[in-house]
């Protein structure tokens, strides 16, 4: 039998966004007894997470424990941290660590099928390495992000809570120092605990110049495939009511080149004989380095680097990709996008470098990939991680090619609410703001500078959200009692 509940508020918690985050909140609560409402600007539920492949990163679960990988939640947070210099903070960090292994059972537990399997990639179910990782720690979740929200909202309607689409909160209600609601359409819903899980602020080009600057190197090369909503609607109610931001200039940007439109799903993948080179002809870095640290590494190079691969690799493409296809391929070389010329001291005076550095990377790179050893930036291990022989083809065809590699790419914004270990969202003075919590891209903490492995983000929306649901719950609960205790 359900606890009794304070009829002076319309519902317990208040969950604004059913992406990841929102219906993991709106799950939890309800799960602890909660009348919860919640609450999607869009006209669907799913946001940026069932864009995404669903993955995980999570420590020390029954996934791993299967498969004979030893991990525990204090060594993933040493490597988060380290990762990110200690510039993100530690308690909301360790949290997060320590409520991943619980976050993927309780996902399991609801009907998502994580198979104890070696994945080679993020769209292959099973545990895979997912970037820069001491152990692996990406969970693919079968049906990817979609799978994901199918299974968290078939739970929502199991657990009744209400759902309201094309409901895009204006503000909160604040009293007395305290959240009792939100506004929408000029109405108060009230509640007296809300969980602001709107997402990111990708989809939002002003606000993305004003906290991710580095977006701008791009240039109209830029695109973004976060969800539409991912308008940035935390940062309002921050400037609103004296809220802190955290996570200013920080976001996820993947590395593409610059001909590039859509994700890489639908693009397709460069060839894998390339060799990408800085402004000086010589190569700087693994081709295939996780995007945790490859934004980092252009960022040292001027912002860009140039790929360079031969016509076989060109050739060799497989079809039926938007991108990197062959023909396309030749269509942006007529454009004068992809530079083109008969041999490589042609194309190294097109590209504007050292012929002698450019000849001699490729020279050393053909050498490095005949043996399939690269001991100078041992891209061969990023190679088997994916099931690739690393014997990779000379470069050696003409013509050859070059284009411009750019960190266009927008997935995901970490500029959010700050919040405690708890989820409570703080206020410029660094104390909560009773009865408001924050989950996903609107929670600012934890995302930092650095992407920790494929499916930071997806797992940091999940955890957050569960968690966020039972702290709102908790509060909704304990002032309900309190209010059953007053004498009439």
């Amino acid at each position: 039998m359900s606890e009794p509940h304070d009829t002076a508020y319309d519902y317990d918690v208040i969950v604004v966004g059913a992406g990841g985050a929102g219906l993991a909140a709106s799950v939890s609560a309800a799960e602890a007894g909660a009348r919860v409402l919640l609450l999607e600007a869009e006209d669907e539920i799913g946001g940026s997470t069932q864009l995404s492949a669903g993955l995980l990163t999570a420590s020390a679960t029954s996934v791993q424990e299967s498969l004979g990988v030893e991990d525990s939640p204090l060594r993933m947070f040493q490597h988060y941290m380290d990762l990110n210099g200690w510039r993100v903070r530690p308690g909301p960090v360790r949290m997060f660590c320590e409520q991943s292994s619980s976050t993927v059972e309780w996902l399991l537990g609801l009907g998502v099928e994580i198979p104890a399997q070696v994945s080679r990639s993020a769209h292959e179910p099973g545990l895979t390495r997912a970037g820069v990782e001491d152990v692996w720690r990406g969970h693919v979740p079968k049906d990817q992000g979609y799978g994901l929200v199918q299974v968290l909202d078939r739970a929502r309607a199991r657990l009744h809570v209400d759902l309201a689409l094309g409901s895009r909160v204006e503000d909160l209600v604040v009293r007395d120092g305290a959240v009792h609601g939100v506004v929408l359409e000029g109405e108060e819903a009230t509640a007296p605990a809300v969980v602001i899980a709107s997402g990111g602020l990708a989809a939002d080009p002003d606000l993305v110049r004003r906290f991710l600057p580095d977006a701008g190197t791009a240039g109209d090369a830029l695109f973004v495939v976060a969800a539409p909503g991912a308008r940035g609607d935390h940062v309002g109610l921050a400037e609103r009511h004296g809220l802190a931001l955290f996570g200013q200039g920080w976001g996820l940007l993947l590395v593409t080149a610059e001909f590039q439109r859509y994700h890489h799903w639908q693009s397709g993948f460069p060839p894998a004989s390339r060799i990408n080179v800085g402004p000086d002809g010589r190569r700087c870095m693994d081709e295939d380095a996780p995007y945790a640290v490859s934004p980092g590494i252009l960022k040292d190079q001027g912002g860009w680097v140039w790929s360079v691969f031969d016509d076989e690799a060109r050739a060799s493409l497989p079809p039926g990709y938007a991108d990197w296809d062959a023909d396309r391929v030749l269509e942006e070389a007529a454009k004068g996008v992809v530079l083109r010329a008969d041999t490589l001291e042609e194309l190294a005076a097109l590209m504007d470098v050292p012929a002698d550095h450019l000849t001699a990377s490729v020279a050393r790179f053909n050498t490095l990939f005949a043996d399939g050893t690269d001991e100078d930036f041992l891209r061969h291990e990023s190679l088997a991680a994916k099931g690739v022989d690393p014997h990779l083809a000379p470069i050696a065809t003409g013509p050859f090619h070059a284009v411009r590699m750019l960190p266009a790419e927008l997935v995901c914004t970490h500029t959010g609410l700050e919040v405690d270990a708890r989820t409570r969202v703080l206020g410029t003075d660094g104390r909560a703001l009773p009865g408001l919590y924050a989950a996903g891209e609107a929670a600012g903490g934890i995302l930092g500078e650095r992407y920790v492995g494929g499916g930071n983000s997806v797992a940091h929306a999940l955890v957050l959200g569960r968690v966020a649901g039972r702290e709102a719950a908790a509060r909704a609960a304990v002032l309900s009692s309190r209010h059953e205790e007053e004498p009439v």
